[in-house]
Protein backbone atom coordinates (compact mmCIF):
# COMPACT_ATOMS: atom_id res chain seq x y z
CA UNK A 1 0.00 0.00 0.00
CA UNK A 2 3.02 2.35 0.07
CA UNK A 3 2.19 3.01 -3.60
CA UNK A 4 -0.84 4.92 -2.32
CA UNK A 5 1.43 7.29 -0.39
CA UNK A 6 3.80 7.85 -3.32
CA UNK A 7 0.95 8.46 -5.78
CA UNK A 8 -0.73 10.89 -3.35
CA UNK A 9 2.52 12.80 -2.85
CA UNK A 10 3.17 12.89 -6.61
CA UNK A 11 -0.29 14.42 -7.13
CA UNK A 12 0.41 17.10 -4.51
CA UNK A 13 3.84 17.85 -5.99
CA UNK A 14 2.39 18.23 -9.50
CA UNK A 15 -0.30 20.61 -8.33
CA UNK A 16 2.08 22.64 -6.15
CA UNK A 17 4.35 23.19 -9.15
CA UNK A 18 1.48 25.04 -10.84
CA UNK A 19 2.04 27.73 -8.21
CA UNK A 20 5.53 27.23 -6.76
CA UNK A 21 8.61 27.40 -8.99
CA UNK A 22 11.53 25.34 -7.70
CA UNK A 23 11.84 24.79 -3.93
CA UNK A 24 11.58 21.02 -4.50
CA UNK A 25 13.50 20.19 -1.31
CA UNK A 26 11.29 22.44 0.81
CA UNK A 27 8.12 20.94 -0.68
CA UNK A 28 9.39 17.43 -0.01
CA UNK A 29 10.31 18.22 3.59
CA UNK A 30 6.98 19.89 4.36
CA UNK A 31 5.20 16.79 3.04
CA UNK A 32 7.44 14.60 5.20
CA UNK A 33 6.43 16.63 8.28
CA UNK A 34 2.72 16.30 7.44
CA UNK A 35 2.94 12.54 6.80
CA UNK A 36 5.05 11.94 9.93
CA UNK A 37 2.44 13.77 12.05
CA UNK A 38 5.00 16.42 12.96
CA UNK A 39 5.49 20.16 12.74
CA UNK A 40 8.02 22.16 10.75
CA UNK A 41 9.93 25.40 11.17
CA UNK A 42 10.50 27.09 7.81
CA UNK A 43 13.33 29.61 7.64
CA UNK A 44 13.87 31.84 4.64
CA UNK A 45 14.15 35.45 3.55
CA UNK A 46 10.94 37.33 2.72
CA UNK A 47 9.50 36.77 -0.73
CA UNK A 48 10.53 33.14 -1.21
CA UNK A 49 6.94 31.76 -1.26
CA UNK A 50 6.86 30.28 2.25
CA UNK A 51 3.31 31.42 2.98
CA UNK A 52 2.11 30.67 -0.55
CA UNK A 53 3.49 27.13 -0.31
CA UNK A 54 1.58 26.42 2.91
CA UNK A 55 -1.67 28.00 1.71
CA UNK A 56 -1.58 26.03 -1.53
CA UNK A 57 -0.80 22.78 0.27
CA UNK A 58 -3.82 23.31 2.54
CA UNK A 59 -6.09 23.65 -0.48
CA UNK A 60 -4.68 20.54 -2.11
CA UNK A 61 -5.18 18.28 0.91
CA UNK A 62 -8.68 19.64 1.70
CA UNK A 63 -7.47 21.08 5.00
CA UNK A 64 -8.79 24.04 6.96
CA UNK A 65 -6.17 26.78 7.04
CA UNK A 66 -5.46 29.53 9.58
CA UNK A 67 -2.69 32.09 9.67
CA UNK A 68 -1.44 33.95 12.72
CA UNK A 69 0.86 36.94 12.21
CA UNK A 70 3.04 36.86 15.31
CA UNK A 71 3.77 40.31 16.75
CA UNK A 72 5.29 41.55 20.05
CA UNK A 73 1.86 42.41 21.50
CA UNK A 74 0.20 39.07 20.63
CA UNK A 75 -1.28 37.36 23.69
CA UNK A 76 -1.69 33.59 24.29
CA UNK A 77 -5.49 33.95 24.25
CA UNK A 78 -5.23 35.47 20.76
CA UNK A 79 -3.98 32.05 19.65
CA UNK A 80 -5.99 29.62 21.76
CA UNK A 81 -9.21 31.58 22.27
CA UNK A 82 -11.01 32.46 25.49
CA UNK A 83 -14.31 32.13 27.33
CA UNK A 84 -16.55 35.16 26.79
CA UNK A 85 -19.45 36.02 29.12
CA UNK A 86 -22.84 36.02 27.39
CA UNK A 87 -25.11 38.51 29.15
CA UNK A 88 -28.26 37.08 27.54
CA UNK A 89 -27.69 33.59 28.94
CA UNK A 90 -25.58 34.57 31.98
CA UNK A 91 -23.01 31.97 30.97
CA UNK A 92 -19.57 31.75 29.43
CA UNK A 93 -19.18 30.69 25.79
CA UNK A 94 -15.94 29.53 24.24
CA UNK A 95 -14.66 31.76 21.47
CA UNK A 96 -12.19 29.52 19.67
CA UNK A 97 -8.91 30.95 18.49
CA UNK A 98 -7.20 30.35 15.14
CA UNK A 99 -5.34 27.35 16.59
CA UNK A 100 -8.49 25.27 16.05
CA UNK A 101 -7.63 24.34 12.48
CA UNK A 102 -5.95 21.67 10.37
CA UNK A 103 -2.94 23.60 9.06
CA UNK A 104 -1.75 26.52 11.19
CA UNK A 105 0.73 28.95 9.64
CA UNK A 106 2.59 30.66 12.50
CA UNK A 107 4.06 33.53 10.50
CA UNK A 108 7.29 35.07 11.88
CA UNK A 109 6.95 33.08 15.09
CA UNK A 110 10.11 34.65 16.53
CA UNK A 111 8.53 38.12 16.64
CA UNK A 112 6.44 37.33 19.71
CA UNK A 113 7.68 36.88 23.33
CA UNK A 114 8.30 33.38 24.78
CA UNK A 115 5.08 33.56 26.85
CA UNK A 116 3.01 33.70 23.67
CA UNK A 117 5.23 31.22 21.82
CA UNK A 118 4.59 28.79 24.67
CA UNK A 119 0.85 28.86 23.89
CA UNK A 120 1.68 26.48 21.04
CA UNK A 121 3.56 23.91 23.15
CA UNK A 122 0.60 21.92 24.45
CA UNK A 123 -1.11 21.99 21.05
CA UNK A 124 2.00 20.77 19.24
CA UNK A 125 2.73 17.98 21.71
CA UNK A 126 -0.74 16.84 22.83
CA UNK A 127 -2.98 17.94 19.96
CA UNK A 128 -5.20 19.68 22.48
CA UNK A 129 -5.70 23.12 24.01
CA UNK A 130 -6.53 23.86 27.65
CA UNK A 131 -8.64 26.95 28.28
CA UNK A 132 -9.69 27.82 31.84
CA UNK A 133 -8.97 24.25 32.94
CA UNK A 134 -10.97 22.54 30.20
CA UNK A 135 -9.25 20.54 27.47
CA UNK A 136 -10.34 20.76 23.82
CA UNK A 137 -9.13 18.35 21.15
CA UNK A 138 -7.65 19.71 17.93
CA UNK A 139 -8.38 18.23 14.47
CA UNK A 140 -6.75 14.93 13.54
CA UNK A 141 -4.31 16.41 11.01
CA UNK A 142 -3.43 19.49 13.07
CA UNK A 143 0.00 20.67 11.90
CA UNK A 144 1.98 23.78 12.78
CA UNK A 145 4.12 25.21 9.98
CA UNK A 146 6.00 28.17 11.44
CA UNK A 147 8.12 30.66 9.52
CA UNK A 148 10.97 32.88 10.60
CA UNK A 149 13.22 35.39 8.88
CA UNK A 150 16.95 34.61 9.24
CA UNK A 151 18.22 38.11 8.41
CA UNK A 152 16.36 40.30 10.91
CA UNK A 153 17.16 40.04 14.60
CA UNK A 154 15.97 43.42 15.91
CA UNK A 155 12.68 43.01 17.76
CA UNK A 156 12.79 39.21 17.66
CA UNK A 157 12.72 36.57 20.39
CA UNK A 158 14.71 33.41 19.65
CA UNK A 159 12.64 30.29 20.22
CA UNK A 160 13.50 28.45 23.46
CA UNK A 161 15.26 25.12 22.97
CA UNK A 162 12.24 23.27 24.41
CA UNK A 163 9.99 24.68 21.70
CA UNK A 164 12.54 24.19 18.92
CA UNK A 165 12.71 20.53 19.90
CA UNK A 166 8.94 20.20 19.28
CA UNK A 167 9.49 20.89 15.57
CA UNK A 168 10.28 17.66 13.76
CA UNK A 169 12.01 19.49 10.92
CA UNK A 170 13.72 22.78 10.28
CA UNK A 171 13.43 23.60 6.59
CA UNK A 172 15.74 26.13 4.94
CA UNK A 173 14.51 28.03 1.89
CA UNK A 174 17.03 29.93 -0.21
CA UNK A 175 16.69 32.31 -3.15
CA UNK A 176 15.62 30.59 -6.38
CA UNK A 177 18.12 30.09 -9.18
CA UNK A 178 18.24 32.51 -12.09
CA UNK A 179 16.26 30.23 -14.42
CA UNK A 180 13.63 29.64 -11.73
CA UNK A 181 13.27 33.36 -11.02
CA UNK A 182 12.70 33.98 -14.72
CA UNK A 183 9.94 31.36 -14.65
CA UNK A 184 8.34 33.18 -11.70
CA UNK A 185 8.22 36.41 -13.70
CA UNK A 186 6.87 34.53 -16.71
CA UNK A 187 4.01 33.13 -14.62
CA UNK A 188 3.08 36.57 -13.29
CA UNK A 189 3.33 38.11 -16.76
CA UNK A 190 0.93 35.42 -18.01
CA UNK A 191 -1.66 36.43 -15.41
CA UNK A 192 -0.81 34.42 -12.30
CA UNK A 193 -1.55 36.21 -9.01
CA UNK A 194 -0.77 34.57 -5.68
CA UNK A 195 -3.58 36.59 -4.06
CA UNK A 196 -6.13 34.83 -6.30
CA UNK A 197 -5.43 31.13 -5.78
CA UNK A 198 -9.09 30.38 -6.51
CA UNK A 199 -8.38 31.31 -10.14
CA UNK A 200 -5.59 28.72 -10.46
CA UNK A 201 -6.65 25.34 -11.83
CA UNK A 202 -5.68 23.36 -8.73
CA UNK A 203 -6.97 19.82 -8.35
CA UNK A 204 -7.30 18.89 -4.65
CA UNK A 205 -6.93 15.29 -3.58
CA UNK A 206 -10.12 13.41 -4.55
CA UNK A 207 -10.22 11.65 -1.17
CA UNK A 208 -10.63 14.15 1.70
CA UNK A 209 -9.22 11.54 4.09
CA UNK A 210 -6.12 10.88 1.98
CA UNK A 211 -3.67 12.37 4.49
CA UNK A 212 -5.11 10.27 7.33
CA UNK A 213 -4.77 7.14 5.21
CA UNK A 214 -1.23 8.08 4.18
CA UNK A 215 -0.26 8.55 7.83
CA UNK A 216 -1.59 5.09 8.62
CA UNK A 217 0.54 3.64 5.82
CA UNK A 218 3.62 5.50 7.06
CA UNK A 219 3.11 4.19 10.60
CA UNK A 220 3.08 0.64 9.24
CA UNK A 221 6.49 1.07 7.60
CA UNK A 222 9.29 -0.85 9.29
CA UNK A 223 12.83 0.02 10.28
CA UNK A 224 15.13 -2.98 10.73
CA UNK A 225 17.17 -3.21 13.93
CA UNK A 226 20.43 -2.44 12.14
CA UNK A 227 18.98 0.76 10.64
CA UNK A 228 17.55 1.71 14.05
CA UNK A 229 21.03 1.40 15.54
CA UNK A 230 22.38 3.53 12.69
CA UNK A 231 19.87 6.31 13.43
CA UNK A 232 20.61 6.20 17.16
CA UNK A 233 24.36 6.27 16.49
CA UNK A 234 23.99 9.43 14.39
CA UNK A 235 22.03 11.20 17.13
CA UNK A 236 24.36 10.10 19.93
CA UNK A 237 27.40 11.35 18.02
CA UNK A 238 25.91 14.88 18.12
CA UNK A 239 26.41 14.82 21.91
CA UNK A 240 30.16 14.15 21.76
CA UNK A 241 31.18 16.12 18.69
CA UNK A 242 33.92 18.62 19.62
CA UNK A 243 32.05 21.57 18.07
CA UNK A 244 28.77 20.85 19.90
CA UNK A 245 27.86 22.20 23.34
CA UNK A 246 24.48 20.44 23.59
CA UNK A 247 23.54 17.61 21.27
CA UNK A 248 20.21 16.14 20.19
CA UNK A 249 17.93 14.38 22.67
CA UNK A 250 16.15 11.01 22.33
CA UNK A 251 13.21 12.96 20.88
CA UNK A 252 15.49 13.58 17.89
CA UNK A 253 16.01 9.83 17.49
CA UNK A 254 12.25 9.32 17.40
CA UNK A 255 11.85 12.17 14.89
CA UNK A 256 14.55 10.63 12.70
CA UNK A 257 12.68 7.31 12.80
CA UNK A 258 9.29 8.83 11.93
CA UNK A 259 10.60 11.07 9.16
CA UNK A 260 12.65 8.22 7.67
CA UNK A 261 9.48 6.13 7.53
CA UNK A 262 7.72 8.96 5.69
CA UNK A 263 10.62 9.20 3.21
CA UNK A 264 10.47 5.45 2.58
CA UNK A 265 6.70 5.56 1.99
CA UNK A 266 7.03 8.51 -0.39
CA UNK A 267 9.58 6.43 -2.32
CA UNK A 268 7.12 3.55 -2.58
CA UNK A 269 8.57 1.25 0.10
CA UNK A 270 7.30 -0.12 3.41
CA UNK A 271 10.78 -0.44 4.88
CA UNK A 272 13.46 2.14 5.74
CA UNK A 273 16.98 2.09 4.30
CA UNK A 274 20.08 3.91 5.61
CA UNK A 275 19.76 6.30 2.64
CA UNK A 276 16.33 7.37 3.90
CA UNK A 277 17.86 8.20 7.28
CA UNK A 278 20.78 10.10 5.76
CA UNK A 279 18.52 12.10 3.42
CA UNK A 280 16.41 13.48 6.26
CA UNK A 281 19.13 13.87 8.92
CA UNK A 282 19.90 17.54 8.19
CA UNK A 283 16.37 18.97 8.57
CA UNK A 284 15.64 16.71 11.55
CA UNK A 285 18.79 17.61 13.52
CA UNK A 286 19.99 21.09 12.50
CA UNK A 287 17.80 22.99 14.98
CA UNK A 288 18.53 20.62 17.88
CA UNK A 289 22.27 21.34 18.14
CA UNK A 290 23.81 24.12 20.22
CA UNK A 291 27.31 24.84 18.95
CA UNK A 292 30.21 25.97 21.10
CA UNK A 293 30.89 29.71 20.91
CA UNK A 294 34.36 29.23 19.43
CA UNK A 295 32.94 27.00 16.68
CA UNK A 296 30.34 29.63 15.74
CA UNK A 297 33.06 32.30 15.63
CA UNK A 298 34.95 30.08 13.20
CA UNK A 299 31.89 29.92 10.93
CA UNK A 300 30.93 26.33 11.74
CA UNK A 301 27.24 25.55 11.07
CA UNK A 302 25.00 22.76 12.42
CA UNK A 303 24.69 21.41 8.87
CA UNK A 304 28.48 21.10 8.62
CA UNK A 305 28.60 19.21 11.92
CA UNK A 306 25.80 16.82 10.88
CA UNK A 307 27.46 16.21 7.51
CA UNK A 308 30.70 15.39 9.32
CA UNK A 309 28.87 12.95 11.60
CA UNK A 310 27.23 11.24 8.62
CA UNK A 311 30.66 10.69 7.06
CA UNK A 312 32.03 9.17 10.27
CA UNK A 313 29.07 6.92 11.13
CA UNK A 314 29.33 3.37 9.84
CA UNK A 315 26.48 2.47 7.48
CA UNK A 316 24.84 -0.92 8.14
CA UNK A 317 24.89 -3.47 5.33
Amino acid sequence: MSEYVSSTVNHIRTELHKVIVGQDDAIEQILIAVLAEGHALIEGVPGTAKTLMVKTLSRLINAQFSRIQFTPDLMPSDITGTNVFNIATSSFNLRRGPIFTDILLADEINRTPPKTQAALLEAMEERQVTIDGDGYQLPAIFTVLATENPIEYEGTYPLPEAQLDRFQLKILIDYPGEAEERLVLGKWDAGFNSKRLDQVDLQPLPDPNAIIQCRQEVSRSHMETGVQHYAVDIVRRTRVHPFVHYGASPRASVALLLCSKAVAAIRGRDFVTPDDVRDVALPVLRHRLTLRAEAELDGVTPDAVISDILKLTEVPR
